[in-house]
């Protein structure tokens, strides 16, 4: 049997502390290198091309919004 091929959209919202807990957790600097984590130990995806389109993608993007909304 051939490759199948799926492509996917996903949102979620996380607290700041579940996202650092998350990415602590599987040892992974990025959102996209987490999920992609996730997938590959829950089903066992030999290719993984995760990209975050929009929210941070990893801590310091985090604190960046943190650090733009209290100035706002």
């Amino acid at each position: 049997m051939d490759d199948i091929k799926i492509k996917l959209a996903l949102e979620f919202t996380i607290t700041e502390t579940d996202l650092e807990d998350g990415l602590a957790e599987y040892d992974e600097l990025s959102v996209n290198s987490l999920i992609s984590q996730i997938l590959d130990k829950s089903i066992a995806i030999d290719e993984i091309d995760c990209k975050v389109v929009e929210g941070p993608n990893n801590l310091e993007e985090v604190d960046e919004l943190r650090v733009a909304s209290s100035a706002g």
